[in-house]
């Protein structure tokens, strides 16, 4: 029917709840994932497969899922190949926007503007849009970084 599986897995549980969201879910991304960061075997399988994970830093510390911004575990992700895709989860609820989520992803992964870029790109990238909506929001991140 065209609906994608998108769960939300291991961001308070352990990386066996992120495998089954993969195996039982059939999972084309995964909604934080921070216990990911816990199994090098998933993290080759994520990367391998090309399969995302949303991360939300903001939203991550909020919920206890990791203890402080300093052990996030975004650059694991990153250093293993996953995809990453920064979110803002529920802003209202969190006290974020997804400006701000940038910023933190930026900190912890020691970006400049071009690392930020990348970052965006990313997230069309894997997004479930149209092609040529992926387009155009690509062409919008290049032209913002020219300017």
């Amino acid at each position: 029917m065209g609906l994608h599986s998108v769960p939300h897995a291991g961001e308070t549980t352990g990386p066996e709840t992120v495998w089954d969201a993969l195996r039982v879910l059939g999972a084309e991304r995964i909604g934080h994932g921070t216990s990911a960061a816990q199994d090098p075997a998933l993290l080759s399988f994520l990367a391998d497969k090309r399969i995302p994970l949303e991360v939300c830093p903001s939203s991550n510390i909020a919920t206890k899922a990791v203890a402080s911004l300093d052990e996030h575990p975004i650059r694991a992700f990153r250093d293993a190949g996953v995809t990453i895709s920064v979110n803002s989860d529920d802003p209202s609820m969190f006290g974020t926007s997804l400006n701000q989520e940038y910023e933190i992803a930026a900190r912890l992964l020691d970006l400049d503007e071009a690392g930020v870029a990348d970052l965006a790109r990313a997230a069309v990238t894997s997004s479930f849009a149209d092609p040529e909506t992926k387009a155009d929001l690509l062409d919008e991140i290049e032209l913002y970084c020219r300017i």
